[in-house]
C-alpha cells in the first residue's frame, strides 16, 4: 500500500483528494494536516465524506510515516513549505497550487498527455493549472506537430469552484447566480505554462495565445473554445488528434460537440475538432476539480508508482 498525506486539507481540492485516496485500492491515508481545523473530524468539513473515513485533521504529521505527499494549501505557500522542512530522500510529492510550475527546484510538470515518461521517473511532480489542463489538451496534437502557424483565441468558462473555497464577492451566490463574467483578460496566470509547453513541442510558436476566461454560473467544470488557423482539413485535423491521444488513459476524440455533464465528476477530458473556412476549432472540456486538479494529481501518483494511470479514478459523469 502506498501511504499518502495532505497539507492544507481543508480546500475544495484537498476534499476530492480524499475522496479519490480513501477509494483507491493501492492507498491508504495518513494524515490530513489543516492549522484551521487541527482536531476536527475531516467530514466536518467535507460532508460528502460522511461515512468514509474516520480521520481527524492534524496539526503534526511525521513524514517519514509516507510514501506520497500531495500539497493543496494556497498558491505561494508550497514554496515556502518546502524551504522550512527537511524531506525523507524517497518522499514523492505532487505540488497542486502553481508555485512549480515552472520545473523548478526538481519538479516536473505534471500534464500526463505530454510528459508521462519523465512523470513516471519524477520524485516531484507540478500539478498543472486547471485551464491551462483544458487548452493545452485542445493545442498539444497541433504543437507536436509543427502545426501552430497563427495566434491562438481562446474563450473558456469555468465553475465557481475554481475560486476556491474561501468566500468573495464573485463567488458569493446571490451574484453568481443567473450570471456570467470575464476576469483577467489577456492576462491570466496559467498562460505562461501553455505558451512554455506549447514552445517545447514546437520551439518555433512565436504567437500569441489570446485567453478570455470567463465566470460561469455553475459549480463544476471547463468549457474551452479554441480556435486558430490551420492548414489541414477536418478530416486531417480528426486523425491528428485521435492518433496524438491514442494511449491517452483519460483523453478522448468525440465526434460531437462535448458538453460539461459528460466529464463532471470524472477524470476525463474530451475534444472535439471542426474546420470552418480557414480555421480549426477545438471544444475542450473537463472537470476542474479532478482532471483539473485532484484527478490528475491522483492519475500523476499512479504514473510515479508504476500503477495502471486508471487506478482510483473509474468515475460516472453526473449526466443528469
Amino acid at each position: 500500500m502506498i501511504r499518502a498525506g495532505i497539507i492544507g486539507g481543508a480546500g475544495y481540492t484537498a476534499g476530492e483528494l480524499v475522496r479519490l485516496l480513501v477509494n483507491h485500492p493501492h492507498v491508504e491515508l495518513g494524515f490530513v494536516h489543516s492549522t484551521s481545523h487541527a482536531g476536527d473530524l475531516i467530514t466536518a468539513v467535507h460532508a460528502g465524506l460522511d461515512g468514509e473515513t474516520p480521520l481527524r485533521f492534524c496539526a503534526e504529521y511525521n513524514l517519514e510515516q509516507v510514501d506520497v505527499l500531495f500539497l493543496c494549501s494556497a498558491h505561494g505557500e508550497s514554496r515556502k513549505w518546502l524551504a522550512a522542512h527537511e524531506l525523507p530522500e524517497s518522499l514523492r510529492i505532487i505540488d497542486l497550487a502553481q508555485d512549480f510550475r515552472d520545473e523548478s527546484e526538481g519538479f516536473v510538470y505534471g500534464l500526463p498527455e505530454l510528459c508521462s515518461e519523465r512523470i513516471r521517473a519524477a520524485r516531484r511532480v507540478a500539478n498543472p493549472g486547471c485551464f491551462a489542463t483544458a487548452i493545452q489538451l485542445a493545442l498539444l496534437p497541433l504543437a507536436s506537430a509543427g502545426l501552430l502557424e497563427d495566434e491562438v483565441h481562446v474563450t473558456a468558462v469555468t465553475g465557481s469552484t475554481g475560486a476556491g473555497v474561501k468566500p468573495s464577492a464573485t463567488t458569493h451566490f446571490s451574484w453568481r447566480s443567473d450570471n456570467l463574467s470575464v476576469y483577467k483578460c489577456f492576462t491570466h496566470q496559467h498562460l505562461l505554462e501553455i505558451g512554455r509547453n506549447l514552445r517545447q513541442l514546437q520551439p518555433a510558436f512565436d504567437r500569441d495565445v489570446n485567453f478570455v476566461p470567463m465566470r460561469g454560473d455553475f459549480t463544476r467544470g471547463i468549457l474551452a473554445s479554441v480556435y486558430t488557423r490551420c492548414r489541414l482539413d477536418e478530416r486531417e485535423a480528426e486523425l491528428l488528434y485521435r492518433d496524438y491521444y491514442e494511449d491517452a488513459a483519460f483523453t478522448r476524440v468525440t465526434e460531437q460537440y462535448p458538453d460539461l455533464k459528460r466529464v463532471v465528476n470524472t477524470n476525463r477530458a474530451l475534444l472535439h475538432t471542426a474546420r470552418y473556412g480557414d480555421k480549426l476549432h477545438v471544444v475542450s472540456v473537463i472537470d476542474n476539480l479532478l482532471k483539473g486538479a485532484s484527478g490528475q494529481a491522483v492519475q500523476n501518483m499512479n504514473l510515479m508508482f508504476g500503477l495502471d494511470e486508471r487506478k482510483g479514478l473509474r468515475l460516472k459523469a453526473s449526466a443528469f
